[in-house]
């Protein structure tokens, strides 16, 4: 059975050099150690008031819903995020995340007269877009990595390996002629 310190280490290729810092690091520890560096449980020290946490919980479930297969919160990718950054972030790997955070809070608080957190998901995707597209200030910096942390804690939580995608260990026979119509699941390995 594949585990997160494994997935881990298969991260790097995935988001190459435009790595977001704590994850790089995480995955370095990964690779040459084969204890797990991100282990459950609560993050050393935390990182999020109690009003960002929200946000991070709901921006997340944006990112990666829960559609047939369970999302980014039922993954645990909130806590994951929070550990991260608490045990493998510096103060200046938060800064773009907690500034975004804020940015996010306080636009949301300015076009819907809500807590981006309490918003609907529909006025959460618009905020998403605005930071992705730089309408934010600080917007595009914290996007690509918060977009990197929920699709790292999705894809090496158990969730993600399990039942968002079939874990292989070997891949089985070679059949060219497979039918593309009964492909159900990406696989990795």
């Amino acid at each position: 059975m594949i585990d997160r310190r494994t997935a881990l280490a298969g991260v790097v290729t995935m988001f190459g050099a435009g790595l977001f810092a704590p994850i790089a690091r995480a995955a370095g520890a990964a690779q040459a150690s084969r204890v797990p560096v991100i282990s459950d449980g609560p993050p050393s020290t935390a990182v999020f008031t109690p009003d960002q946490r929200a946000l991070v919980t709901a921006l997340s479930e944006r990112i990666i819903p829960t559609t047939d297969t369970p999302g980014a919160i039922a993954a645990g990718v909130p806590m994951f995020i929070e550990k991260l950054l608490a045990d493998w972030g510096v103060p200046d790997d938060r800064k773009p995340i907690l500034a975004g955070l804020d940015a996010v809070e306080a636009r949301s608080l300015k076009d819907y007269k809500v807590s981006a957190a309490k918003a609907t998901p529909e006025q959460q995707d618009a905020l998403l877009t605005l930071a992705m597209n730089g309408q934010i200030a600080g917007g595009k910096d914290f996007f690509e990595a918060m977009r990197q942390m929920v699709i790292t804690g999705y894809y090496t939580s158990e969730i993600g390996i399990t039942q968002e995608r079939e874990y292989l260990p070997v891949p089985g026979e070679y059949n060219g002629a497979f039918p593309y119509s009964q492909v159900n699941k990406v696989y990795s390995a």
